[in-house]
């Protein structure tokens, strides 16, 4: 009975993302996530290192190119759509931009061609 209240558990990914649980003894806990760790860098042993525990994924920051990047995967470009519209759309959803930071960010999106333009009158129109 004493042997199961010395039992550890390590939950380790790896660097490829493979999960990986360890169960036993302190010792033999310790001893695998050594040698999974693999040789210690010059000058310092891998044990003063923590082991990388699971981290959440991160949000991305909320830049105009993101937010114009999920407007594109939303479909919101299916219609030909002026900036203002644009600019519009942003400020629906809490992100005020003016027209001078949103105008270089749609022509660049136009050269990659994630965007195309239309000239219609005299404004240009973006569309998917």
């Amino acid at each position: 009975m004493g042997e199961y209240l010395n039992m550890a558990k390590a939950h380790i990914i790896s660097e490829s993302g493979t999960k990986i649980t360890i169960e036993g003894t302190t010792e033999e806990v310790a001893a695998l996530t050594r040698q999974l760790a693999g040789p210690a860098p010059s000058g310092r042993t891998r044990s003063d290192k923590p082991l990388r525990v699971a981290e959440r994924p991160r949000r991305q920051k909320p830049t105009p190119s993101n937010l114009v990047a999920s407007l594109i995967d939303g479909g919101f470009f299916r219609k030909p759509r002026d900036l203002g519209a644009v600019k519009a759309a942003l400020q629906e959803i809490g992100h005020l931009y003016p027209i001078t930071t949103l105008s270089p960010l749609m022509l660049r999106l136009v050269r990659r061609r994630q965007l195309r333009r239309i000239k219609d009158k005299k404004r240009w129109l973006y569309t998917g």
